[in-house]
Formats: C-alpha cells, sequence, structure tokens
C-alpha cells in the first residue's frame, strides 16, 4: 500500500491499496493497521464505519465538527466521487487549503481527512458508495455544515448539483461558520 503526503492540507494523507486482479475481478487491502501507524495515524482510535450511498450529481457536505473536531478515512467502494477537504485548523500551515480527489470503486484508495478539516463530495457515477471509518462517536451539538457553494471556498464541483440535504442546503457561508467555530473554542476554553 503507498501512503502520500497531500501537500495542500498537513496531516492529509493518501492510501493507496495494490489490488490484485484477475479474471474474477480483484482483490485489495483497504486499510492495514501497520500501514496506517507508519504515517503518524493511531490505527485504534477509529470507533465508527459508516456508509453512504449517493446517486450522480448529489453532493454531501462541507461537514465537519467543532470541539476535538473528528478525522476520518474516507473511501469510495462503489462508482466515482469528486471529493473535497478543506483545512479550517488556525495555525496550521495550510489553513484555507483546499485539495481536490477522484476517488473510485476501481482505485479503492482511502483518503485521511484530520480533525478540523471541512469534507464533502459529489457523486460522478448512477450510484456511488463512499465508506467513513471515523474516530469519535457522533454527536450532533458539534455538527458545522458550510454551504457547498460558498464563493469564498469556490469548490469546481464537476456536474450540475441535483440533489442536497436540507441541512446543506440551508448551511452558512464560510465565514459565518468560521465564527461559529471560533466561539465554540472559545467556549471550550472558558469550560
Amino acid at each position: 500500500m503507498k501512503v502520500t503526503e497531500v501537500p495542500a492540507i498537513a496531516g492529509a494523507f493518501l492510501f493507496e491499496p495494490t489490488p490484485f486482479a484477475d479474471e474474477r475481478g480483484f482483490f485489495c487491502r483497504t486499510f492495514d493497521a501497520d500501514v496506517v501507524r507508519s504515517a503518524g495515524i493511531d490505527p485504534d482510535a477509529f470507533v465508527q464505519d459508516s456508509l453512504s450511498r449517493s446517486v450522480r450529481g448529489v453532493v454531501r457536505g462541507m461537514h465537519l465538527r467543532s470541539g476535538a473536531g473528528e478525522a476520518k478515512l474516507v473511501r469510495c467502494s462503489s462508482g466515482r466521487i469528486f471529493d473535497v477537504v478543506v483545512d479550517l485548523r488556525p495555525g496550521s500551515p495550510t489553513y484555507l487549503g483546499r485539495a481536490t480527489f477522484e476517488l473510485s470503486g476501481e482505485t479503492q484508495a482511502t483518503l485521511y481527512v484530520p480533525a478540523g478539516c471541512a469534507h464533502g463530495f459529489q457523486a460522478l457515477t448512477e450510484t456511488a458508495d463512499t465508506s467513513y471509518r471515523i474516530d469519535r462517536p457522533h454527536d450532533p451539538a458539534e455538527d458545522v455544515t458550510i454551504a457547498f457553494d460558498d464563493p469564498e471556498l469556490a469548490v469546481p464541483w464537476p456536474l450540475p448539483v441535483t440533489t442536497t440535504s436540507e441541512r446543506d442546503r440551508k448551511a452558512p457561508g464560510l465565514a459565518e461558520a468560521l465564527r461559529t467555530l471560533e466561539a465554540r473554542r472559545a467556549e471550550v476554553k472558558q469550560a
């Protein structure tokens, strides 16, 4: 398994497996604790696996969590997605940096998204299954959503957006989301 650092997002990594292909299809390892550990990530920190299925044009995001944040491993297990990560960690050397990827069921590459980064994706195929391995139990009170079409983010979604959740449609822009994150950080410091 090849591990590549993502230059635009400090602490993000792309894990690319080496599939064994034959007339039956292919087999590959999509998670290897030793490889993850070699990248400086605690493989035992992950506590939840989730899966979403999306149809072509759907956008999910841009999402992140306040508080301690949420690190995740993201993989498109079937179909193809356009994946986006934005660094929203104050003090990060790549603060406000953005990176995009095409993840697919063909490659089974996995993206490590560090805590404090916003994440979203668009389904590029008729259906796309996206798997997440998350390092903290979900707490809805910590959810932060940023408008996927915010001009400050300027995400180059490759397809017209067909569907989003109501939460994503009503999400505030980046500036308001950053104020929310800062206010929540201040609350934590006072506690």
